[in-house]
């Protein structure tokens, strides 16, 4: 397999809040992340927006973000 990424993905486990734009969210958990993405574990994938904010409020962090792939309950994203 190649590696894409252009920065390397360190293992977490943190819980999340994909945040959105028109108020809402949706729990996840952050199951690794880079300066420049992270992967992501939700309930349903289905439905989520082009852009949202992943929050992770025990770290005090917050990025903008938007998806690249899905595979069942799990989502990549890209920080913007």
């Amino acid at each position: 397999m190649i590696e894409k990424r252009t920065a390397a993905r360190h293992r977490v486990l943190k819980h999340g809040t994909l945040a959105f734009n028109g108020g809402g969210g949706v729990d996840c958990m952050v199951r690794n992340i880079s300066s420049g993405g992270a992967r992501l574990d939700v309930a349903n994938p289905v439905g989520l927006p082009q852009s949202f904010t992943l929050v992770i409020q025990t770290d005090q962090f917050m990025r903008h973000c938007h998806p690249v792939w899905s595979n069942d309950t799990r989502i990549g994203v890209a920080f913007d």
